[in-house]
């Protein structure tokens, strides 16, 4: 019983393929949105807790929650309902941020251990709402067209962009006001509520109904994929049969062995990556004529790389799809090391503005490389699982990245 995916015609199956980018572009903003607000206002966060290291302690809370629970949700990718799964994520981001706006108002924008504690419990809930919707959201839209995953992946570096447009907009406007840190971050923490209200709406009501969406879905559906029934009783269609047999499907411990160098990849690309920022760029940079607007214009800078450079894999003769091309650029970024080291103790603000900006263009760009080659081959449920295995190791080179981060300020007197 159940219908095929001839329910679903030919000439419809592609309708809504716009608007389907566009839906996954938002929701991989309100995925990130969060956690970029609380690290963009991390220069309040310095101002509130000065002896804490909040970018450092913040980054280091989130990151084992994140990874931990990806680990487990990576592990019974098959039998979890994604649609559930992404649904508590996005309603979980919009109840920790709400929190986070609640603890600064009840206590006044006050500082202390406790208000730090509510903050960092904050943080690990953040952790806890990526691994389910990043993981969620990379399985789902893996067998789907590559443009969708891109375009989830170009929103999440999009959030970056935004937050630090706003702060610097926020940052200049009410420079001059009492209180004025606390007021841009309050703003802050009030957009992203919003957005990721939005969010939940979109992928709860919108997203599934959306004709391409369906389509590919069933399609996952006939080969075996056990994570859409729900999505697909969203859009109106029901469950249908599994044509896949058992015995030709891979598992986890095969896949990770088959692409053992794009794991590897994505991993090595995040040590590097959050080895530098944005902990170095906060506490390592020195003092420089830009003053308190320094560690702004660097993040600014990074996340606007980021992003253009997660686009620029449309260009077909640039982006990189030799898993051996892939491998060595990404061993390539390690050279950024001495040369922010040396650029930090002897280089000016122009020269440490354009690394910043090579590191996040370099991210953005072998990110989507990754992300869009690797699922290529594979049948619904192996596609579901690379998309869960690659948020993984993509998370835990996040959080050996922030912990090799630490290493920066070691003999330097601010421990």
């Amino acid at each position: 019983m159940g219908v095929a995916t001839e329910e679903i015609s030919t000439p419809e199956r592609l309708q809504g393929k716009r608007n389907a980018v566009i839906v996954c572009w938002l929701l991989g903003l309100g995925t990130l949105l969060s956690w970029n607000s609380m690290l963009t206002i991390g220069d309040y966060y310095y101002n509130v807790f000065p002896n804490y290291h909040p970018s450092r302690v913040l980054t280091l809370v989130y990151q084992p929650f994140a990874v931990g629970t990806m680990a487990i949700l990576a592990y019974n990718e098959s039998r979890l309902d994604t649609r559930k799964r992404n649904i508590a994520g996005f309603v979980l981001f919009f109840i920790s941020t709400l929190g986070c706006l609640l603890l600064d108002v009840g206590t006044s924008g006050r500082g202390g251990v406790g208000p730090y504690v509510g903050l960092c419990l904050l943080a690990g809930a953040f952790g806890v709402a990526d691994a389910h919707v990043q993981g969620g959201m990379c399985g789902d839209l893996a067998f789907m067209p590559p443009q969708f995953i891109q375009s989830f992946f170009v929103g999440l570096a999009a959030s970056g962009v935004i937050t630090s447009g706003l702060r610097l907009v926020t940052k200049a406007a009410f420079d001059k006001s009492n209180d004025g840190l606390r007021k841009g971050a309050l703003l802050f923490l009030s957009i992203t509520v919003g957005v990721e209200f939005l969010c939940i709406f979109l992928y709860a009501f919108y997203f599934p109904k959306l004709p391409v969406v369906k389509y590919f879905r069933v399609k996952a559906a006939s080969e075996g994929s056990k994570t859409v029934t729900s999505d697909l009783a969203a859009g109106g269609i029901n469950q249908i049969e599994d044509s896949a047999k058992v015995e030709d499907r891979f598992t986890l411990k095969q896949l990770i062995y088959q692409n053992w160098d794009y794991f590897l990849g994505l991993y090595l690309i995040y040590v590097l990556t959050l080895s530098i920022f944005p902990g170095f760029l906060y506490e390592n940079t020195g003092t420089h004529r830009l003053g308190e607007w320094y560690a702004v214009v660097l993040i600014a800078m990074y996340n606007v790389l980021d992003l253009i450079g997660r686009y620029t894999p449309l260009i077909k003769f640039i982006k990189l799809e030799s898993r051996k091309g892939l491998l060595i650029a990404i061993l390539a970024r390690f050279l950024f090391v001495p040369a922010f080291y040396f650029t930090a103790k002897y280089g000016d603000e122009g020269w440490m503005i354009m690394l910043t900006s090579l590191l996040g263009f370099t991210n953005g760009h072998l990110t989507v490389c990754v992300m869009t080659v690797a699922p290529k081959g594979y049948k619904g449920p192996e596609q579901n699982a690379m998309g869960n295995l690659l948020v993984l190791f993509l998370l835990a080179g996040i959080f050996s990245g922030v912990c090799l981060d630490w290493l920066w300020i070691i003999g330097n007197g601010k421990f």
